[in-house]
């Protein structure tokens, strides 16, 4: 069997009703209820929360929501993997083992059902791997990045004072919208970010992090205009 989790707890705090807010005309959790269902490739796609009003929105929506999540997995300190790992658990059984198992985040409108299934592809060409996830570049150089304190910068990395920009490496970082693992990733709680991961480049354009109301307008704005734009 083959799984979509996309965790969505209640009690957002920097955004009252994140997982449930009204994102360019729907429910910001249908974005990633539909892609997973787009891509076509899950069993069951299942919402993990600890609120029955989440719970009912993602029903509507088109979600299983087979069990409620535990307390002690609800709160602010819970990190991914217990919540999927929980998932998996819950949905195995020995006549229909859990194989593979996606975590959709619930607020990542940017998130493509062709991305989705590129990871799957990914996963089972490499059978080393535990982990597949999006990942995008940074838009400048983060050996020169900047420490701000009391008013004033300091270099994070000041031997690279000189450095020409062209001339560092490029690096990526975590694009934050699903992370595709094994049944024996999850489970055993293996870390996401090791060197048994692969990742699926994405670009910076469809790449927003949605942790305050400052976030949420430019994603608004950043999908408005994607969706302006021409068709191929």
């Amino acid at each position: 069997m083959i799984i979509a989790v996309i965790p969505a707890r209640g009690g957002s705090k920097r955004i009252p009703g994140k997982n449930t807010k009204m994102f360019c005309g729907k429910p910001i959790i249908q974005y990633a209820i539909d892609a997973a269902a787009n891509a076509g490739v899950f069993d069951r796609i299942i919402v993990s929360t600890d609120s029955e009003e989440i719970a009912q929105v993602a029903q509507r929506c088109g979600a299983e929501v087979p069990f409620m999540r535990p307390p002690e997995l609800s709160d602010d300190h819970t990190t991914t993997v217990p919540v999927i790992r929980h998932a998996v658990e819950c949905l195995t059984t020995p006549e229909d083992p859990v194989e593979f198992a996606c975590c959709v985040y619930a607020t990542a409108p940017f998130v493509s059902s062709e991305d989705v299934q590129r990871g799957l592809e990914l996963l089972r060409k490499n059978r080393t791997a535990d982990y597949a996830f999006p990942i995008t570049t940074f838009p400048f150089p983060i050996f020169r990045s900047l420490r701000f304190e009391q008013g004033r910068v300091e270099m994070f990395y000041p031997e690279h004072q000189s450095t020409r920009s062209q001339d560092l490496p490029e690096a990526w970082h975590d694009a934050g919208q699903f992370y595709w693992g094994t049944r024996c990733a999850w489970t055993t709680g293996k870390g996401i970010f090791s060197s048994v991961s692969l990742g699926i480049p994405v670009s910076r354009h469809r790449v927003q992090d949605i942790d305050t109301a400052e976030d949420w307008l430019r994603a608004e704005l950043m999908y408005e205009a994607l969706m302006r734009l021409p068709r191929a």
